[in-house]
């Protein structure tokens, strides 16, 4: 590669102008990423780290938990179905809330849960509540990050009724509000005055074979049962959001390939003489390739460890401000999909270098 290196070392300027395209492509796409994948989270956190792999909701939904109403009665059939034995109710409300003794409001989501089942979050901070006290909820942290603090009464704005914060958990959040999980007996106060219908859910968590799950479908009317995937395309504004952020990123990468094409293809075109006389003198095919290939990685590879440094730096600034989330899994798919674009960018250069013809490039040279 000592070709390679020598050619990247006289023509500095010209390979640092592609490299820093490079680097702005890279992270761009790596900070949508993180970006897309922060807002999928604070959207449906509280969906994604759910433990359970199907949700029961009521039939022609629209695979929306909000538009879920399930009755006593449904809840009952499943817990008799052989399926029922790994479910777990859960009721879903949004609302407005205040810190009592306040006025500034907030929108949460409330979750309604058995506390001694799957569906219980992981405190980070407190005491787990049981099925038992109506009064004690728990908040995800995010609300900690706004000033609230353990022991802190909120108030529900539609129904008035109060909890005390007696735990904080961590990346349940639902519609980008946070999440507040309480038992069912504190379930009780937010549902409609006088109402005869005995507790209202809006899903039932599930989890079991395929055989199982289509047991109970068939066997149970006005249910239908999604996977936690379906239920998170039914989460307003997810899929709208996602598919746009996603289709930013492949425009990206589109957008990268075309860059380093052109930029190699001319640069090759630029040096057909060269390559003609090397290959006049005995430099094979073969050998030419590889060192282009070896521009091509070495520039993909230095703009990729730039931009990530570039990236979590940014993040570690807005942080809090900004949703956004970027695993090191996602890093490394990120950075082989780049070395793909990068050599897809250079395969119209490499058919230039392979078909050149060492008298031909010679001649027009003279």
């Amino acid at each position: 590669m000592f070709l390679a290196l020598r050619e990247l070392q006289h023509a500095k300027l010209r390979y640092l102008l592609i490299g820093f395209i490079m680097v702005l492509i890279s992270w761009l796409v790596l900070f949508v990423t993180g970006l897309a994948q922060g807002l999928s989270s604070d959207n449906a956190s509280s969906i994604q780290n759910m433990n359970a792999d199907y949700l029961i909701l009521q039939e022609e939904s629209d695979h929306r938990i909000n538009r879920s109403i399930l009755t006593d009665e449904i809840w009952r059939e499943i817990q008799r179905h052989p399926a029922g034995d790994h479910a777990s109710p859960l009721g879903v409300h949004m609302n407005t809330l205040t810190k009592e003794g306040s006025t500034a409001k907030f929108d949460a989501a409330f979750f309604a849960i058995d506390m001694a089942s799957m569906m219980a979050p992981k405190v980070v901070e407190g005491t787990m509540i049981n099925n038992t006290d109506a009064e004690h909820v728990m908040a995800d942290r995010s609300l900690k990050d706004d000033g609230y603090r353990l022991g802190d009464r909120i108030v529900d704005q539609a129904r008035g009724a109060a909890f005390t914060i007696a735990a904080f958990t961590e990346g349940q959040s639902f519609s980008h509000a946070p999440v507040i999980h309480l038992n069912f007996e504190g379930w009780k106060a937010l549902q409609p005055s006088g109402s005869q219908q005995g507790t209202i859910y809006n899903a039932v968590a599930l989890n079991g074979s395929q055989e199982q799950i289509d047991a109970l479908a068939q066997d149970i009317s006005g249910i239908e049962i999604i996977t936690k995937s379906e239920a998170l395309q039914g989460i307003p504004g997810f899929q709208e959001e996602q598919g746009s952020l996603v289709m930013m990123i492949v425009f990206l990468f589109v957008i990268a390939a075309f860059v380093l094409a052109v930029f190699f293809y001319v640069i090759t075109i630029q040096k057909m003489n060269q390559f003609g006389v090397l290959k006049a003198i005995g430099a094979g095919t073969g050998y030419l390739v590889r060192n282009l290939i070896f521009q091509v990685l070495t520039l993909t590879v230095v703009s990729l460890a730039i931009s990530i440094g570039l990236t979590y730096g940014v993040s570690l600034l807005i942080a809090g401000a900004v949703p956004f989330s970027l695993t090191p899994s996602v890093v490394l798919l990120c950075s082989l999909l780049f070395l793909a674009v990068s050599l897809m960018g250079s395969l119209l250069s490499l058919y230039r270098v392979i078909k050149i013809d060492a008298i031909e490039a010679i001649g027009r040279a003279a």
